[in-house]
């Protein structure tokens, strides 16, 4: 059965790609469980990060379910229709307040690179592979969902991923940006959760607010005068009193989100 799991434990949500019978390739039904799933998880505030992986060790994910292409997006009007959600369910990532992490084992292809590039950290084992050779089966990228992957790694990059439809090694994905770290395969399970772990034990509304800055940032236009003013909000938090009480005590600051 194809689904998207999602369980939480220590503020740390976990959401599975799990279709193990086809590399956990994505159907509709899951693109649109993965939206509601993030959708939930954004106005959890017990949760402080979220992990997204696949089931198993074979895959990531190997992309789209190309038999539900037969019929489920062979006109227009079904293609703008389905890839409309697919690209709901990558800016729901995009958007989610909590940091998102992606461990990656096995092939990230298609839309499972779509998904681990619209994550904050992309955690990749040594046998990880990137790439979508969808120049062979004669259908392009939708712009929706080229828009994540494109801020992440440029123009070069893209125009060589989908030109010459070459998949990439680990290594090679990291030099080119792709991924932020890379450990033995063994190991990326543990780095994953170690690295969620960090991100749950800081205070969750700077990282919410870190993740907000870091975006505008990117537009180049000059910060108004109440959004220098807003940079400044946490003065007014529980959390920025207890981390500078805890800083002074030499004690671990708890965090309530408030």
């Amino acid at each position: 059965m194809s689904r998207i799991n999602l369980t939480t434990a220590d503020g740390i949500a976990t959401l599975v790609i799990d279709n193990a019978a086809k590399r956990n390739a994505i159907n509709l039904a899951m693109w649109r469980q993965l939206a509601a799933h993030l959708a939930a998880i954004s106005g959890d505030r017990g949760i402080r990060c979220v992990v997204i992986r696949g089931a198993g060790d074979e895959a990531f994910a190997a992309g789209g379910d190309l038999e539900e292409f037969i019929h489920a997006r062979a006109t227009l009007a079904q293609a703008l229709a389905y890839h409309t959600e697919v690209a709901a369910a990558l800016n729901a990532i995009a958007d989610c307040p909590q940091p998102t992490v992606a461990l990656i084992r096995g092939a990230c292809i298609g839309g499972g690179l779509e998904i681990a590039g619209v994550c904050d950290l992309r955690i990749s084992g040594q046998g990880a592979r990137f790439g979508a050779p969808i120049n062979t089966l004669g259908f392009s990228m939708y712009p929706g969902e080229m828009a994540g992957l494109l801020k992440l790694a440029g123009a070069a990059v893209m125009q060589e991923i989908l030109l010459e439809g070459r998949i990439l090694t680990a290594a090679e994905a990291y030099e080119k940006g792709l991924v932020t770290r890379v450990t033995p395969d063994a190991e990326v399970a543990a780095e994953a959760y170690a690295t969620a772990r960090r991100i749950a034990a800081g205070a969750p509304l700077v990282a919410a607010w870190h993740k907000q800055w870091i975006r505008r940032l990117q537009n180049d236009k000059p910060l108004t005068d109440a959004e220098k003013a807003a940079a400044f909000a946490f003065l007014d938090t529980a959390d920025y009193r207890e981390g500078l009480a805890a800083f002074f005590a030499k004690r671990k600051p708890v965090f309530t989100g408030r």
